[in-house]
């Protein structure tokens, strides 16, 4: 018997329940009650979840053990999870409600988005899992842009289901990051009918990505972007969105990405992974608290 998978099952199961309870509560508390009810939740959470706690800390020392104190880290940490726990409050509360939330997210640099898409090629929207990125999904398709992320499946469906109802309800459109080939094929088809297609290149990606440096380590990375942009000539326009004081959000467009040309495509590709890299890793450490700590980013190791 297999007691490690019948584990996850339960872990996911109650996860699940607490979604759907989490959902029918935040249907019925008044709108300022929100983030205050989210922030009492996630300091439950990190005392209850051991695992992403210690986690979230082993990467934040990766990343900062040689310029912050343990306090400074564990503060990081903790702010992490109320950011977390604030924004998936939000994906449930203002999904349902696109008027309060096209008030709520604002634009900045709104005449780099349209100058990339003036060129007719589409855009590739890179970025990261950082802030409340699906909230600059649905801003933007509210705004009347044709917009779509790739994406990996869900561990649960039961929860990937629900927040697809929402995308789907949104306009937004969801390419999944597997099976390969098909997703190729719909984001070429998108990007040649000048759409946007956010592609988030932080997360660990195997055997399959460019080891390029990230906070002074080594880290695989999608290339996906660059592969792309080569291919059909679209813009890559570096984005982020922050969260402001008030629990309202700014979306950032940098100025489009103009790529460096090497000799050959695998360092063409390697030396554009690395700057991209390098912008996120700027927005991360001027706003660490609102990146996903709890996820393996240096999992995998380059041969050498």
């Amino acid at each position: 018997m297999d007691f490690k998978r019948i584990r996850k099952s339960i872990s996911r199961f109650f996860a699940w329940v607490s979604l759907l309870l989490s959902s029918l509560i935040i249907k019925i508390i008044p709108a300022d009650w929100l983030y205050g009810f989210a922030q009492k939740i996630a300091h439950i959470g990190y005392i209850v979840a051991r695992k992403q706690r210690k986690l979230a800390l082993e990467s934040l020392e990766i990343a900062f053990g040689k310029e912050k104190s343990k306090e400074e880290i564990r503060q990081i940490a903790r702010a992490c999870f109320v950011f977390m726990t604030k924004a998936g409050f939000e994906l449930m509360f203002l999904m349902d409600r696109p008027e309060l939330l096209k008030r709520r997210v604002d634009i900045v640099g709104r005449e780099n988005l349209q100058s990339a898409l003036g060129r007719g090629r589409g855009v590739i929207l890179v970025s990261a899992h950082f802030g409340n990125f699906a909230l600059m999904l649905a801003k933007l398709s509210l705004e009347g842009y044709k917009v779509g992320g790739i994406m990996r499946h869900m561990r649960d469906r039961r929860v990937e289901k629900i927040f697809m109802a929402k995308r789907t309800r949104l306009g937004i459109k969801t390419i999944y990051s597997q099976p390969r080939k098909i997703c190729v094929e719909e984001t070429i088809r998108s990007l040649r009918n000048n759409e946007i297609i956010f592609i988030p290149i932080d997360q660990n990606f195997g055997s399959g990505g460019v080891f390029v440096d990230f906070f002074g380590r080594k880290a695989a990375t999608a290339k996906g972007p660059i592969v792309l942009a080569k291919r059909t000539q679209a813009v890559i326009l570096p984005c982020f969105i922050l969260r402001q004081k008030d629990n309202t959000h700014k979306i950032i467009f940098e100025p489009p990405f103009d790529l460096e040309e090497e000799e050959n495509l695998e360092e063409t590709v390697i030396v554009n992974i690395q700057r991209l890299t390098n912008i996120i890793e700027r927005y991360i450490r001027n706003y660490p608290e609102e990146w996903g700590w709890i996820h393996r980013r240096w999992k995998s190791r380059p041969a050498s």
